[in-house]
């Protein structure tokens, strides 16, 4: 990469690889855990049957659309924690939106904490007490995530997977498995489901 006076003394990252090298490199990856990615979308598509024939409803716009969106492509390719980190984002966002909507009354500050979220879906009957508790592991799940925590801390995912005597990757691709369970739980919900 070169600024406009010409200086060359920033090479470009990827410049040493030719393209022929790149699609070798993308098919590899594409054939790289195949059968897993199948069976994570036939998992997907399976889930699918909860979110309504006329399919649902995505309140909280481009935000809520593209982290179902991502989140269902990072899940299908083994990208688990951006799978965790994007239904953070769909539920709360979705969440918040809905009651912003004005369909539960009351007015949202311009910025909610989810835990605020989930209080006043608990309190509207929104959420059962089950999604209230594993909505509040998924938050859990993506702290760790996005915030720093040393090894000390019980949310750390290398002390979680010593704990469990597994491999931290093994860990993160099973929160996977709940977090994509629990957005299409709630996805499935009455208040967002279309026919």
């Amino acid at each position: 990469m070169t600024d406009s006076g010409g200086d060359k003394s920033q090479p470009d990252l990827l410049s040493s690889i030719s393209d022929l090298d790149a699609v070798s490199h993308l098919l590899a990856n594409l054939h790289d855990d195949l059968p897993g990615k199948v069976t994570r979308f036939r998992h997907l598509a399976d889930l699918g049957g909860a979110l309504g024939t006329q399919g649902t409803m995505l309140f909280g716009g481009a935000a809520t659309l593209h982290a179902w969106t991502e989140a269902r492509s990072s899940f299908v390719h083994g990208n688990f924690a951006a799978t965790i980190l994007l239904c953070q984002s769909l539920v709360e966002n979705l969440l918040a939106a809905f009651l912003h909507a004005g369909l539960m009354t009351d007015e949202l500050p311009p910025r909610i904490a989810f835990k605020d979220t989930l209080k006043r879906c608990r309190d509207r009957n929104l959420i059962s007490g089950q999604d209230s508790g594993d909505l509040e592991r998924l938050m859990s799940l993506r702290n760790p995530l996005s915030h720093f925590r040393g090894v000390a801390d019980d949310q750390n995912i290398d002390r979680r997977a010593i704990i469990a005597g597994r491999r931290s990757e093994a860990m993160t691709e099973q929160d996977a498995w709940f977090a994509i369970g629990l957005a299409v739980r709630v996805l499935g919900k009455p208040q967002f489901r279309l026919g």
